[in-house]
């Protein structure tokens, strides 16, 4: 997930160190909501920043992984980064390409999400309708001082409820389009095995070699 810088190369220009303190109404929070897995990205968030630096980064990304798992349909983002390629792959690639990305999405949310300096995420409570069936759950996250960013969220209802499966940055830049030519790329010279070892490497570097 290349699509927004943090401290190194995480998730939003500027956002490496961000609280989030979510305002969402009771509504909101229905179990049927398309607004309801972001809250819960949102409380994680809220947990690993609280925790810091002074946490070790396996302990934080224990924390945070179940979370992402609730919030993101890793299959879906990888799938349609990756392209027609991902349904010729055989089971034990698209496995093996699944636990590496999933490492990797959890190791840049930590990374860049790991102090509290006062800042306030704001997940709006109306969703806006896309393509496809899917909502687009916006936010917006507030620093103390300076300009706010938008960090929105596109959302699809699979069975097991609603993940999303893209995020635009400043309500435009789409991650899955941003990282789809690097992956592709990298299939095509060296196979999965290729994507799955660039990965890996990305998220021993956002770690510092911990995770």
């Amino acid at each position: 997930m290349q699509f927004i810088r943090c401290r190194r190369r995480g998730l939003l220009t500027g956002t490496a160190a961000l609280i989030v303190a979510s305002v969402l109404p009771a509504r909101a929070a229905e179990a049927d909501s398309p607004v309801r897995p972001i809250q819960q990205l949102v409380d994680g968030l809220l947990r690993i920043m609280k925790a810091g630096t002074g946490t070790p980064f396996p302990q934080r990304f224990e924390m945070l992984a179940p979370v992402i798992d609730r919030s993101f349909d890793i299959g879906t983002i990888l799938g349609e980064s990756i392209g027609p390629t991902w349904s010729s792959l055989s089971p034990d690639q698209q496995a093996m390409l699944l636990q590496a990305f999933r490492r990797y999405t959890v190791a840049s949310y930590v990374n860049s999400f790991d102090r509290y300096e006062g800042q306030r995420f704001e997940v709006q409570p109306e969703t806006r309708p896309v393509a496809n069936g899917r909502q687009v759950v916006m936010t917006r996250i507030i620093p103390r001082s300076g300009d706010s960013h938008e960090l929105d969220y596109v959302m699809l209802q699979g069975n097991g409820g609603w993940r999303a499966v893209d995020v635009l940055a400043d309500g435009a830049v789409s991650r899955v389009a941003v990282q789809r030519s690097d992956f592709r790329r990298l299939i095509a010279r060296g196979g999965p095995q290729a994507l799955a070892s660039s990965l890996s490497n990305k998220s021993a570097d956002l770690s510092d070699g911990t995770s």
